[in-house]
């Protein structure tokens, strides 16, 4: 049997999506149709990877995956009163995390694979909808993104890129109309091609 864990943000989680499938839900099903699968869906809503480094190898320890796939960072590039010196996460800091959370999946695993963030529609994002003092730019995530890509390739570990794939689209139809920042069921889709796509060509699942 095949054990996946899958750690991140909200666009990993159920939680907010009722009504339609998120990504981590359609990789399971497609995996449950070849073998014996248990694809554990560990997001939470708002994590960085601070909080993530809290309980990833608690998590892991419980679970003993295979697979571990890791989607985070869009929190950590959040700007706090629209300036960029009160981001969420420093970006020294944020590189260290990234390093740890690989040691930390290391040993459990040799197949880790970091997903890329998505892109927002800046107009609903500066600020959210849910607090004036809350910022999230195309700019920052993909800084972000960058630094997840560029230690990735240092350390020789899968890395899914969506960012770039999304903006070469009308990529603002693929978020969620209220809050420009999550995925709506569209973009859900999307996510799922790309990682499908991905797994499959690298002989993953």
């Amino acid at each position: 049997m095949t054990r996946i864990c899958v750690c991140g943000d909200s666009v990993v989680s159920d939680e907010l999506y009722l009504g339609f499938d998120c990504w981590v839900t359609k990789l399971r099903k497609l995996v449950n149709k070849k073998e014996e699968n248990s694809v554990f869906n560990l997001g939470i809503c708002g994590e960085t990877t601070d909080d993530l480094l809290e309980r990833i190898d608690i998590e892991c320890k419980a679970r003993e995956p295979d697979i571990i796939l890791v989607k985070i960072g869009m929190n950590d590039s959040r700007y706090n009163n629209k300036t960029e010196d009160s981001v969420e996460t420093s970006f020294n800091k944020f590189n260290e995390n990234i390093n740890e959370i690989i040691r930390i999946c290391k040993k459990y695993t040799e197949k880790i694979i970091f997903v890329g963030n998505t892109p927002v529609d800046e107009s609903k994002t500066m600020p959210t909808i849910w607090s004036k003092t809350e910022y999230f730019t195309n700019k920052s995530i993909k800084k972000y993104d960058d630094v997840i890509k560029s230690i990735c390739k240092k350390n020789k570990i899968h890395f899914i890129e969506v960012f770039d794939k999304f903006i070469k689209l009308d990529y603002k139809k693929l978020l969620d109309e209220e809050d420009g920042l999550h995925p709506n069921s569209k973009g859900y889709e999307k996510i799922f091609e790309i990682i499908k796509s991905f797994l499959i060509k690298n002989r993953i699942i």
